[in-house]
């Protein structure tokens, strides 16, 4: 074809799409599995577009690091920075002879849901100095420029009508429905759906067709069972827990984790984003441990990091290394296995009432309560029944290894305890697991105050990073050394 070159805007701020554009450009927010403009330079390049000026604003470097200089669709990129959302013809003006002869002219910051090389087709043989798409009565922000003075305003964020442009631009119409300016969390929500639903027939969606309705990226692991109806897409190196479900139209992006009993119905997951066992999500963008409820546009930060939580961002407490602490639980439990023969000695005088102790707590678990809820699941920990500290904490590496504790967390407390923590600063500590070791049990005196304890949970539970985990771990595996562990406490009145 006679054009080869083309400008694609990015520049929107994004405002409009906040807490999504908090952390990203709109034109890396993924629809079905891509970036917005990676849908735009597929197109391109299918168009036979072989170098493209993409103009940026926010978040350019992070734009430049994804999509590169286009040596993957075979096309050579170059970039220019603005302000944001300025006046496009302004903005190649400025750029003098960088741009010459015919161009191709579209955004990459929405979603052009029909054939784009078709249409450039269809303007090639259209007579006019510039041609347009036409989505009843408002622009598409894709065109041609062939000659004359160069106007490129129906390329301006936010989409103006026509009758804004040069009286000698000419206009091809395309279907409205599947233009989509994205400008709502609502209407992100809906491009992603409708895209996977094969909605958006411009689209080239990624992945391989595994089962009816179920779309996989490459590395990714689901069981079909797990799509009980609809269509869902799931992108690259993910892990769907095999009793998990998916109902009606879902989509996934790339590296996120959904666990054990999971329900997504209708919802988009974005990139690195764990979602915890027994967690339901209906009608919402997750985002980390952000979800938007699409149609109260409620948005909902969540703390407890074994509900939602953000695998870039994730310590070795959150939600996300259960497989790891109970592989390491199950490692010490074997570890331990010498001391066992010694722990049934010191037990020996008191076996008349038996060899352990039962202690009721409140573990990591989730159970859903009547209200639809997932709670704290309750747990019986064994104990043998001897005064020397390391001995009797013994079979706590059972309930490691099950995964009702943690190897590092707050310390577990009774359900009477948990329940009775009414206050918000109190509640704090649920933030972060039980485990069996951490500050408040390695640091704090057992025979300490409970509200020392508590503060010192809390303040813990706000601070843990995973440095800090990794010390305490290693302190609590160390402990076996310190003569203080093998030391009974002193002996109290009234108790054997």
């Amino acid at each position: 074809m006679d054009m080869d070159q083309a400008v694609l805007f990015a520049d929107r701020l994004g405002s409009e799409l906040i807490p999504l554009t908090e952390r990203t450009s709109v034109a890396l927010l993924p629809v079905a599995g891509k970036p917005m403009i990676e849908h735009a330079l597929e197109s391109l390049a299918k168009a036979g577009i072989r170098r493209i000026l993409v103009v940026v604003s926010p978040f350019a470097d992070e734009i430049q690091r994804v999509i590169g200089d286009g040596t993957r669709w075979g096309l050579r990129l170059t970039y220019t920075l603005t302000r944001g959302e300025e006046d496009p013809t302004a903005v190649i003006d400025r750029l003098g002879t960088r741009l010459d002869g015919p161009i191709v002219a579209l955004r990459g910051d929405l979603i052009h849901g029909f054939d784009v090389p078709a249409w450039i087709s269809a303007a090639e043989t259209t007579p006019g100095d510039s041609v347009w798409a036409d989505a009843d009565g408002v622009s598409a922000a894709c065109g041609i420029h062939r000659a004359g003075a160069l106007d490129l305003t129906p390329l301006s964020w936010p989409p103006t009508r026509r009758e804004a442009s040069a009286t000698q631009t000419a206009w091809i119409p395309v279907a409205a429905e599947q233009v989509r300016t994205v400008q709502s969390l609502a209407e992100y929500h809906r491009v992603n759906l409708d895209a996977i639903a094969k909605r958006l027939p411009g689209l080239i969606l990624p992945g391989r067709q595994a089962a009816l309705g179920l779309t996989l990226g490459r590395g990714s692991r689901v069981s079909p069972r797990s799509l009980k109806q609809g269509v869902c897409l799931v992108g690259a190196r993910c892990r769907i827990a095999p009793d998990a479900e998916l109902t009606g139209e879902v989509v996934i992006s790339d590296d996120v984790i959904v666990d054990r009993r999971a329900t997504i119905n209708s919802s988009v997951i974005l990139p690195h984003t764990y979602v915890g066992e027994l967690v339901e999500i209906t009608n919402a963008i997750v985002s980390a441990n952000t979800m938007i409820r699409v149609d109260s546009g409620a948005v909902l930060q969540v703390t407890d990091a074994c509900l939602l939580a953000d695998l870039k961002q994730a310590t070795l407490s959150g939600g996300i290394a259960d497989p790891v602490h109970r592989l390491l639980g199950t490692l010490g439990l074997i570890l331990s296995l010498p001391l066992w023969p010694i722990a049934a000695l010191a037990a020996l005088p008191n076996r008349d009432r038996g060899w352990f102790d039962s202690i009721t707590l409140r573990g990591n678990k989730r159970d859903i309560d009547a209200f639809g809820q997932a709670t704290r699941r309750n747990f019986v920990a064994r104990e043998w029944r001897t005064r020397i500290p390391i001995l009797r904490a013994l079979p706590r590496l059972l309930a490691v290894a099950s995964g009702d504790l943690r190897l590092v967390g707050v310390t577990p407390l009774s359900p009477e305890a948990a329940d009775g923590l009414g206050d918000d600063w109190e509640r704090i500590r649920e933030e972060a697991p039980a485990g069996l070791f951490g500050p408040t049990q390695l640091d704090v005196p057992r025979d300490a105050p409970f509200e020392e304890k508590l503060m010192s949970d809390v303040f813990y539970a706000r601070q843990r990073r995973i440095g800090r985990d990794l010390v305490y771990l290693l302190r609590g595996l160390l402990a076996i050394l310190r003569p203080a562990s093998w030391r009974p406490p002193p002996q109290r009145p009234g108790l054997d």
